[in-house]
């Protein structure tokens, strides 16, 4: 949509909104005071207030994104952020949530608590931060590292200027490289390379659409988190030809 514009009840019921949204949309936005419904960005700055980060992704789900843009030198703040179009910040973005309907940028890190979620691509001069997921529809870059507590995953790339580190997955729709190691919890998934400057680890499998390149003198290790008796099952190690420093896991030929 080329801009924002206004939600009323009639809608959120043709969308087939819950009955408590209903209930407290009304709540928030009386029909007697907001006759044509209530800005779309207003209904979201609401959920923040309320902390229902349910709700605002449930409506950029179903809105989808506006071509407008937040502009500010930094953000700071305890609470969560929701906009439905592009966030761009000129030194750091930090709270407890984040989540756009198109990009999020920041000049310096971006942190959030509890997750970072983009529509289209998440882009940071230095790090990138979350106590949980990571999310973007598009690439993920970061100057600097790149750390979730749960899982990473972009639409396209994912690239870091140092390391890759998550709790569980890390997947990306392009390729994954960074100038250090790239670790995750659970499987890393790439549909063109993955490629490190240190070592590659993963908790079960490797999986890359074409090659997969550790550092000099550094290994790829795979299964790091499987039962020895299911090894050969989710320790497999896949990619276009056989990386030469497999240290653990077994590689297995992509099949196109």
């Amino acid at each position: 949509m080329e801009e924002t514009f206004n939600i009323t009840a009639e809608m959120l019921k043709v969308k087939g909104a819950c009955a408590s949204g209903m209930r407290d949309f009304l709540k928030e936005f009386p029909r007697e005071q907001y006759p044509d419904g209530a800005d779309y960005q207003e209904v979201l700055n609401r959920c923040a207030e309320h902390e229902r980060p349910n709700y605002a992704e449930w409506l950029l789900n179903e809105f989808g994104a506006a071509n407008t843009t937040l502009s500010v030198d930094k953000i700071n703040t305890n609470g969560y952020v929701f906009f439905a179009g592009r966030i761009e910040a000129r030194g750091d973005i930090r709270c407890k949530a984040i989540v756009a309907g198109r990009e999020i940028e920041a000049g310096r890190d971006i942190e959030a608590g509890c997750g970072i979620e983009a529509g289209w691509g998440i882009k940071s001069g230095w790090g990138i931060k979350s106590g949980r997921d990571i999310k973007a529809g598009e690439s993920i870059e970061a100057g600097c590292g790149i750390e979730a507590g749960e899982s990473i995953e972009a639409g396209c790339g994912i690239e870091a200027g140092w390391g890759i580190k998550a709790g569980e997955g890390i997947k990306a729709g392009c390729g994954i490289k960074a100038d250090c190691g790239i670790k995750a919890g659970w499987c890393i998934k790439a549909g063109c390379g993955i490629e490190a400057g240190e070592g590659i680890e993963a908790g079960c499998g490797i999986k890359a659409g074409c090659g997969i390149k550790a550092g000099e003198d550094f290994g790829v290790y795979a299964g790091l988190a499987v039962r020895l008796s299911y090894k050969s099952r989710d320790a497999k190690i896949t990619a276009k030809e056989k990386p030469a420093n497999i240290i653990c896991g077994e590689w297995v030929p992509f099949d196109d």
